[in-house]
């Protein structure tokens, strides 16, 4: 027996908790909606603090929520065409499972800024690096649930850690045929990721004036974590040898780069209006020194 079987965590737990009117309740469905609240809680912490009216911080958030669900959906639906060519109607049926997260965090992001726009919501840029912090608590939050279901999976490992999953329910157990398999805890390894970006993310909120930037950190932030979680997981490679997360990752993290610079180059609010107030300064200046009429 290799060093990763005697010190792999083991999890035993049935990822269904109980059924509803024949709708199943898993560990996954209740963290995803856990972390919807602490995200929303996040955002609406660091909103009231900077301004936002109250009823446009849970607006905004509900467009997003319903943005991330149908992208969600939608990006594994296109993931994974060939389930539901044969059964258009299964597409709607979100109860069985089947998310992407990068497809709720495209949907959540084009609802949010959508509702922004429609609503002519002030300081958007700033609005964006809350949501971004509250966006990546709820993340993190949500992986909890992965980890118990066992429904992404996993490349084995012999490293001094690993995951089995002991519950002949757990999608892990029946795709690997049994507990023996030891597999990287690659979302674990996001979750942890997730916290870290986080505290990063806390950071360059109060050090950096320039609104955006914390939006586009988490970008980048979150495109290398995925870029390189991914290799861990066993998810359909589509292209050069990569995933679709790791495609949308290099995608968002060229956006994100020269963005971030962009951003930084520009003057900040404070310099912005410092010289708007030296340039009136000046107007004054100059109309108080011009000879009057009859002088």
């Amino acid at each position: 027996m290799s060093s990763a079987v005697l010190l792999a965590i083991s999890i035993g737990l049935d990822p269904q908790l109980f059924e509803v009117a024949g709708i199943e309740i898993t560990w996954h469905g209740l963290f995803t909606a856990v972390g919807v609240v602490v995200g929303v809680g996040v955002a609406a912490f660091f909103g009231r603090r900077a301004g936002f009216n109250e009823d446009a911080i849970y607006n905004v958030a509900l467009a997003l929520v319903i943005g991330g669900i149908i992208g969600a959906r939608a990006l594994y639906v296109i993931e994974n065409w060939s389930l539901f060519e044969d059964d258009l109607g299964d597409i709607f049926a979100v109860n069985t499972g089947g998310i992407s997260i990068y497809g709720a965090l495209i949907g959540g992001m084009l609802g949010a800024w959508g509702y922004a726009l429609i609503s002519r919501l002030p300081d958007i840029p700033r609005a964006a690096d809350i949501a971004a912090m509250g966006g990546i608590m709820g993340m993190a939050v949500g992986r909890i649930g992965d980890v118990i279901n066992g429904e992404h999976f996993a490349k084995s490992t012999d490293l001094p850690w690993g995951v089995r999953y002991t519950d002949p329910n757990s999608p892990s157990y029946l795709v690997f045929g049994g507990p023996d398999m030891v597999q990287h805890p690659a979302v674990a390894y996001e979750l942890i990721g997730d916290l870290a970006i986080f505290a990063v993310l806390l950071l360059l909120y109060a050090r950096v004036s320039r609104s955006g930037v914390t939006f586009f950190s988490w970008m980048l932030l979150y495109g290398a974590l995925r870029l390189g979680v991914s290799f861990f997981r066993l998810d359909d490679i589509v292209w050069l040898g990569l995933r679709t997360a790791q495609l949308i990752a290099i995608a968002s993290m060229a956006v994100a780069v020269p963005a971030i610079i962009y951003l930084l180059r520009m003057p900040s609010q404070e310099d912005r209006l410092s010289r708007a107030e030296r340039r009136r300064l000046i107007r004054e200046e100059g109309a108080e020194g011009e000879p009057t009429q009859g002088s």
